[in-house]
């Protein structure tokens, strides 16, 4: 406990110091902002406890517009860009793609992520994550991607038989439709990653499952005041010391630990396993692993992934094929609950393309066939844009720069500007929740669940920013594109078109308040119901 004692106040110091140096320059003194509530914690404490994603940021950007200065520990001037309307300068452009390398995740969101995901691709930045990418792209080209498409189908068919046998009977049942999403995702990345079968869907007691299972509710809710100013204070602090925070003794890093032992075990036996395998064999093997394994035997060290980092690939994949697949897929049914129009909209179109696929004596969808279907595809990018599961990124300033804001703001001054100076040290955070609603982007109607939005806008007159739909989506953590993206894609339209097919969702007839609650990721909660943990609480019965 001394040493941890010890390590505050040494990062405290050095903070103080930063800041100092930093007041120095003062780049955002007039750019305009909501007051600081706390001299010590600033707006982290209040941005951290949003009783919905999106409350504070909205609300200032209806106030500033599309810039503005919010404080942090210690008084430190943070510059919040809300990414603005599509023209040749675009905040966020720059930011993420035109500069990218010069303004790199915060000290304290980089531990962070190594914490939950170690040291692979998704942690990984500069000529590391260049590495990594290169490594990892074979793996995710398309015509491997068309090869999970048959993993992802049988699965899903999988858990439609046992919605059919053991949850569905003629009548509507509410069901926690994102826990069996959950386990769902986590054999489908199993047996597309690992060519493992994790067992979830038949074993509700899945070790793994159990250890993902409110891993956010337990590690990232409405955490204490001291561990934001501390996990802030990371900034600060030498490589060093930061490779030992995540023993620091609180609850939140001993559950942390306890998922990351039980993640790591199961691995090292995959890993193993795998590794005895691909090197007997010449080739065959089509899953994520065994082409990383193959990789690895080059003795080209620039082909090589250490140990560690293969480890942290398989935690990254298992994450992100498992976790944000089922949320996202959670919110679309949730608004599809209150779209019933759009909902038999889609299955009708899941339905006719059903019917051509058996007519020309195929008896599964292509991946063309899923591109084809444009109300599904529509919604899966209406929700990643409504509800955005990555709400926020923060960046540092490698150097001095100067951000372009496509619409002009007003200063304290009254003055006009159209772009921020920024200095070497100076933070960045960047409100993707807020960025997803700007009506000159997305229409008047920006504040709505609209799939149809994507029937009216002319992608050829925005300035493009993400991949997929002009949006950042889940995996967007470096200033390119995260090649666990596409699988995802895949995943979630395979999904949703097995289950709507079968199913119809709708809200219970118990009152259930569902909110947007910030928890490292945006995760669904009952209001009132935190015995539920995660929950998306919704009717499912056969469809008509």
């Amino acid at each position: 406990m001394q040493v941890f004692l010890l390590t505050i106040i040494l990062a405290t110091a050095t903070a103080l110091v930063a800041i100092l140096r930093r007041r120095h320059h003062r780049s955002l003194k007039n750019i305009r902002g909501p007051t600081s509530p706390s001299l010590i914690f600033g707006h982290d404490v209040a941005i951290n406890r949003q009783s919905e994603v999106g409350e504070l940021d909205f609300k200032w950007m209806n106030e500033y517009g599309s810039a503005w200065r919010i404080r942090g520990h210690l008084c430190a001037a943070s510059v919040a860009c809300m990414l603005v309307v599509p023209n040749a300068r675009q905040a966020m452009q720059h930011v993420f793609h035109k500069s990218g390398y010069n303004y790199v995740k915060r000290r304290d969101v980089d531990t962070l992520t190594k914490l939950f995901l170690g040291p692979g691709i998704v942690a990984a930045t500069g000529e590391t994550h260049q590495r990594h990418r290169k490594i990892m792209n074979p793996a995710f080209s398309a015509p491997q991607l068309r090869t999970f498409l048959g993993v992802f189908q049988d699965i899903g068919q999988k858990m439609c038989e046992k919605w059919k046998n053991e949850v569905v009977d003629s009548s509507p049942k509410t069901v926690l439709v994102n826990k069996w999403l959950a386990r769902t995702t986590l054999d489908i990345i199993g047996a597309a990653a690992f060519d493992y079968d994790y067992g979830a869907l038949d074993n509700t007691e899945s070790e793994l499952a159990k250890v993902y299972g409110d891993l956010f509710i337990d590690t990232a809710l409405h955490i204490p005041k001291w561990l934001i100013f501390y996990r802030t204070m990371w900034n600060y602090l030498p490589d060093w010391i930061l490779r030992y925070v995540g023993w620091t003794p609180t609850k939140e890093h001993r559950r942390l630990r306890r998922t990351n032992k039980v993640i790591r075990k199961i691995g090292a036996r995959l890993l193993g396993e795998k590794v005895q395998e691909v090197s007997g064999k010449a080739s065959g093997q089509k899953d994520v692993l065994s082409i990383l394994i193959k990789a690895n035997l080059s003795e080209d060290p620039r082909t090589q992934l250490q140990d560690e980092e293969m480890m942290a690939q398989m935690q990254s994949l298992t994450f992100a094929g498992h976790e944000t697949t089922a949320s996202t897929l959670s919110w679309m049914f949730w608004e599809l609950a209150k779209h019933p129009k759009y909902q038999a909209r889609m299955r009708a179109e899941i339905r006719a393309t059903r019917a051509a696929v058996v007519a020309r004596g195929d008896d599964r969808f292509s991946i063309d066939d899923l591109d084809s279907m444009t109300t599904v595809l529509n919604a899966i990018k209406e929700t990643l844009r409504f509800h955005p599961i990555v709400f926020n990124l923060q960046r540092v300033a490698a150097k001095d720069d100067i951000i372009p804001l496509a619409e002009p703001i007003r200063t304290t001054t009254g003055e006009m500007i159209n772009a921020i100076p920024v200095k070497a040290g100076q933070w960045i955070n960047a409100s993707l929740c807020a960025y997803n609603r700007v009506p000159s982007v997305w229409g008047e109607d920006a504040d709505s669940w609209d799939p149809d939005r994507f029937l009216r806008i002319d992608p050829t007159k925005q300035i493009r920013v993400g991949m997929f739909a002009n949006l950042y989506v889940l995996h967007y953590v470096n200033h390119t594109t995260c090649v666990l993206t596409m699988l995802v894609l895949i995943e979630m339209q395979a999904l949703a078109s097995e289950l709507l097919e079968r199913f119809e969702f709708g809200l219970p007839e118990e009152k259930f308040e569902v909110v947007r609650v910030p928890a490292g990721l945006m995760i669904p909660l009952v209001r009132d119901r935190m015995d539920l943990g995660i929950a998306m609480p919704l009717t499912v019965s056969v469809g008509q």
